[in-house]
């Protein structure tokens, strides 16, 4: 006798129809990012949308669709979240010139460890003050503290976040990072800050490449420049920043008072191993630059970086399609308290780091 359940099964044929609605949505979220600004030329606004906004919107979109035909649950397995988004972070090493930064731009390294111990610090105490769960307490203070949703993202995989706790901490991120892009660079010139001065500010303090660059643009040439660099730094220290969360909550969060000590072995089982390539990616195009031209070399990363930004808009996808509604009346408005409180120190911070690092410098 054949036992019927209430749950049918997820087979490959429908796993492979889940990823070719990720690819879909995925198409269309390249569609909208290169045709929007030329749609609205001229305006500001349609150029700083990054893709993320695209992404996790039309994925959204689609969950909705497929919640209400029923399908969702169905094609959920070809939803490959965790893999669309280690190996974007493994791409985007290929991107990160660690001998560059540590070289050309000593007072960015300064200014990215100080930042983000000081931002990392107060993030998890407020958020421990308002009872916030730890895991998203860490997501949030790795996300604001370090470089936005890449931060958040590595971040979860080291505490084993949920995935709505992701898709949470990710859309704060653009939300606050949208408004920086015009917000900053008119504060800038309101104080009369040096391009460099006020490249370092945007740099350290929002939370996306993305942004930075557009809000770095407004300013000019010499502040996009420092504002880069002190970015791509912020990018750098994610790994330094998984290995302490891993090996924080295995040692202190989680662990019962009559459990053992966990040993190297929890560690590396906790440890996302997709930093390794991270680091791995970063260490080979650094050798690789030395042994082109830069023409080609740049043209080589290039592939490297297009190819990242298909997989993280094909994991932004997979966010909106696996996000449900009821995390955020579980989250509630506590996270949002913190992440804009931990914002506000953010500006503060980076400002007088970037004003007592770097005034004097030029870029030109």
């Amino acid at each position: 006798m054949t036992v019927q359940t209430s749950t049918t099964p997820r087979t490959w044929q429908w796993s492979a129809l889940g990823v070719l609605a990720v690819l879909l949505l995925g198409a269309a979220t390249r569609f909208l990012e290169k045709g929007v600004p030329s749609w609205f030329e001229g305006s500001a606004l349609a150029k700083a949308v990054e893709f993320p906004i695209y992404a996790i919107a039309l994925g959204l979109l689609g969950n909705a669709v497929l919640t209400g035909s029923g399908l969702r649950d169905r094609l959920a397995g070809g939803f490959r979240t965790e893999f669309f988004i280690k190996t974007g972070l493994v791409l985007l090493g290929a991107s990160i010139n660690l001998k560059v930064i540590v070289t050309a731009a000593g007072p960015a390294v300064i200014q990215g460890i100080v930042l983000i111990s000081t931002v990392f610090s107060f993030t998890w105490w407020l958020g421990g003050r308002l009872g916030l769960d730890d895991k998203l307490r860490a997501l949030l203070s790795a996300a604001v503290s370090i470089c936005g949703v890449s931060a958040a993202i590595a971040a979860a995989g080291a505490v084993q976040a949920r995935r709505e706790q992701l898709a949470y901490s990710a859309s704060l991120v653009i939300v606050f990072a949208l408004p920086s892009i015009f917000i900053l660079p008119a504060l800038a010139s309101l104080l009369g800050l040096s391009p460099e001065v006020a490249g370092a500010w945007i740099g350290g303090n929002i939370d996306t490449t993305a942004a930075v660059t557009a809000a770095g643009t407004i300013v000019g040439e010499n502040a996009l420049a420092i504002a880069t660099i002190v970015k791509v730094t912020q990018n750098a220290l994610i790994g330094v920043v998984v290995v302490a969360l891993t090996a924080w909550f295995a040692f202190r969060i989680e662990r019962r008072p009559d459990a053992s000590q966990p040993g190297p072995a929890e560690l590396w089982r906790r440890f996302p191993k997709f930093v390794l390539g991270f680091v791995a990616a970063s260490v080979i195009a650094t050798w690789y630059l030395t042994t082109v031209t830069a023409a080609h070399g740049k043209e080589v990363i290039g592939v490297a970086n297009d190819l990242r930004v298909w997989f993280l808009i094909l994991a932004f996808v997979s966010i909106g399609l696996e996000f449900r509604v009821s995390s955020l009346r579980e989250a509630g408005w506590r996270p949002v308290v913190v992440f804009a409180g931990a914002t506000v120190v953010n500006v503060l911070v980076a400002l007088a780091l970037a004003v007592l690092l770097f005034s004097g410098l030029t870029a030109a």
